[in-house]
């Protein structure tokens, strides 16, 4: 029960206390502390009526402490009793206090890779191990940058406010790869991660309702949220032509590909609405691969990435056949990509090779349960297709 609430209520309630504290390192350890009080009462009292309520001000009682034992002289003393009274409402252009995070976060000063870091942190309550995963990073390595970006923040003395009008689109991009990033960590197993990602998403076109990218990226995320019935079934991972497509939800798919067309009005391509195009063409069987090929053709042209280039190669595979698309995937630097290796597996099977140790590469990188136990069927598989085969064999 306090698992699922601190996984519902972490962002919004770090959120709310750093409007009100203006310091996101004691926002921060005042939730945590509110959720440690929480463990050890609820059990006992019972949960509160409103728990969400409950943490957040237990967390700003929490911090109001904290600043009283540690604060001296009068001014300070003042600033303590200050935020014991009701916070007004911060008037501005972002009208939520998570999205008012993300934007604050994405603060041009810090080095993009730490805006998006520290939000799903902050926001999503993610691990450094879950958001290391996320980038393809070794989990040390996330945790120097989100410290050095608190560091930043403190040194700079950055502030947490909503940016003015004219601050937002610069500030754009890194809260759309936040938002993208918040989604997928839920795709699989959170699902509240995903629904508030779509969420922010809405938020998001309704204050940029001009911004192409903006809508791509909702409609990228509605279509791929519509297969998760069909993508994880009993815990267990089905590939896309695998899926049963009655279980994929028509009101999103609908949705999500009237949010592509809305796109394709305004001729002003990104990588967002390139995706979701892509998704909407997965939408329509039979998967029309030729189509798929020339979308991930233009993504490469604007952004271009390995990752990228490796969903391609899986397309080309579909439409040059796999010796071609072995030869892409071979020629890009993702060894430590477990989907990179379980493509390679994939080729070489069809291929009529030996894909066991592409596979066992994948298995090893893997990290998610779902992931690795669609490998390890897979290596099942082989194995006794192998031994049938011997079988076989040895009655000829």
């Amino acid at each position: 029960m306090i698992d699922d609430i601190f996984r519902a209520e972490y962002g919004r309630a770090v959120s709310v206390l750093t409007r009100v504290l203006g310091d996101i390192d004691l926002a921060e350890e005042a939730v945590q502390d509110a959720f440690t009080t929480a463990a050890e009462q609820w059990p006992v009292k019972g949960v509160p009526p409103a728990p969400a309520g409950w943490i957040i001000t237990t967390a700003r009682n929490r911090a109001i402490d904290k600043l009283r034992r540690e604060t001296k002289g009068h001014e300070k003393h003042a600033q303590a009793l200050l935020l014991a009274g009701e916070p007004e409402e911060e008037v501005g252009a972002v009208p939520d206090d998570r999205l008012r995070l993300i934007f604050t976060c994405c603060h041009p000063a810090l080095a993009p890779q730490a805006q998006v870091a520290l939000t799903l942190k902050l926001l999503g309550g993610l691990t450094t191990a879950e958001i290391a995963r996320a980038f393809l990073v070794p989990e040390p390595t996330m945790a120097q940058r989100i410290v050095r970006a608190k560091g930043k923040i403190r040194a700079a003395r950055i502030p947490y406010r909503v940016p003015r009008d004219a601050d937002l689109p610069a500030r754009l991009k890194a809260v759309l790869a936040v938002v993208y990033l918040i989604f997928n960590e839920g795709y699989l197993d959170r699902a509240d991660l995903a629904v508030e990602a779509i969420r922010l998403g809405r938020v998001l076109a309704q204050l940029m309702p001009d911004e192409p990218e903006v809508w791509g990226l909702l409609a990228l995320m509605l279509l791929v949220a519509s297969r998760r019935e069909a993508r994880v079934v009993d815990g267990a991972l089905v590939l896309l032509a695998d899926q049963d497509r009655s279980r994929w939800d028509a009101a999103l798919v609908a949705e999500g590909r009237d949010v592509v067309r809305r796109c394709l009005r305004w001729n002003r391509p990104g990588p967002y609405q390139i995706q979701a195009a892509i998704n909407a063409v997965h939408s329509d069987p039979p998967t029309d691969w030729r189509q798929v090929v020339a979308l991930y053709d233009q993504l490469m042209a604007i952004a271009p990435s390995p990752v990228v280039a490796l969903h391609r190669a899986v397309a080309v595979a579909e439409t040059e056949g796999p010796a071609t698309a072995l030869l892409e995937v071979d020629a890009l630097d993702l060894d430590r990509y477990h989907l990179f290796h379980a493509v390679r597996a994939d080729l070489l099977h069809r291929l009529g090779r030996d894909p066991s140790a592409a596979l066992e590469a994948a298995l090893q990188r893997a990290e998610h349960p779902a992931e690795r136990d669609l490998l390890e069927r897979r290596l099942l598989r082989l194995g006794l297709a192998a031994e049938q085969q011997d079988r076989a064999d040895d009655h000829d």
